[in-house]
């Protein structure tokens, strides 16, 4: 009997909405108490400073606003679980945009607060299903929606490493959109079910090509924690550090993740 055909999981977008908004408003709250030496900071994420990755975060909202003043495409040709390896070809662009917006908006409560409210305006106005041209394809404005919380929780979680106790909350239900997505991203780029991800309270994947479990304890089973997994997903850690510092629980021969990682870019 062929496996089972996995079903999609379907994000319900007034809680997508709010998730984003959620964190949003954690990031800017946060971002209000910087001052101009903790801005110019550096980040993990090359040379930018804390002053542009704020910048950069602004842009996980205006991107909406962008895509659509695009022409709708006719069909859509992308999918929801396509979009995480599809970012890396944006990487010079998004650099470059997060410096044009640094130099352009000295003032970055005004220009998130700006950013929140066409973000807002547009979604009131927009259908869920109409269609974005992104770089994983066109796809319906409600599952771009969810892309935006795996934007703003990696990137809450990069301002909160560079900055000393900073401590940026992070939504409930933007940590679970996230996780999720980046679980069943990982799901479709090493399909099978001879391994199971578990990021309790979140997701639960199969994975990895390879004999199906169906009953009993699973042979192969990896599990952490939501924020070691999304910086897995996100290449901020490394697999073999994270399994060595127990990060990770990682048990049976097909357990080992590392070639499946990062998934964003």
């Amino acid at each position: 009997m062929p496996p089972a055909k996995k079903r999609t999981r379907s994000y319900d977008p007034g809680r997508t909405r709010a998730a984003v908004l959620a964190q949003f408003g954690n990031v800017r709250a946060a971002v209000r108490t910087l001052t101009p030496e903790q801005l110019a900071l550096p980040t993990r994420l090359g040379d930018w400073t804390v002053r542009e990755l704020v910048a950069h975060i602004g842009t996980a909202l205006t991107a909406v606003d962008r895509l659509l003043d695009e022409p709708e495409p006719a069909r859509q040709d992308g999918h929801l679980l396509d979009w995480p390896s599809a970012i890396a070809a944006d990487a010079d662009a998004i650099a470059a945009t997060a410096r044009r917006h640094t130099a352009d908006h000295p003032d970055l409560d005004a220009r998130l607060a700006e950013a929140e409210q066409r973000f807002t305006a547009r979604l009131d106005t927009r259908p869920g299903g109409r269609l974005l041209p992104t770089s994983a394809g066109a796809l319906p404005l409600a599952d771009y929606v969810v892309t935006r919380t795996v934007e703003l929780v990696v990137h809450t979680d990069d301002l909160n490493a560079a900055v000393p106790g900073l401590g940026i909350p992070f939504d409930r239900q933007a940590l679970a959109a996230c996780v999720r997505l980046l679980a069943d991203a990982l799901a479709a780029k090493a399909p099978g079910g001879s391994t199971e991800v578990r990021i309790p309270p979140y997701a639960v994947v199969q994975c990895v090509e390879g004999p199906r479990h169906t009953r009993g304890t699973p042979p192969n089973v990896v599990e952490t924690d939501p924020l070691t997994w999304i910086r897995l997903a996100a290449g901020r850690t490394a697999w073999a550090d994270a399994v060595a510092d127990a990060r990770v629980s990682a048990r049976g021969e097909r357990a080992d993740l590392g070639s499946w990682l990062p998934l964003l870019g």
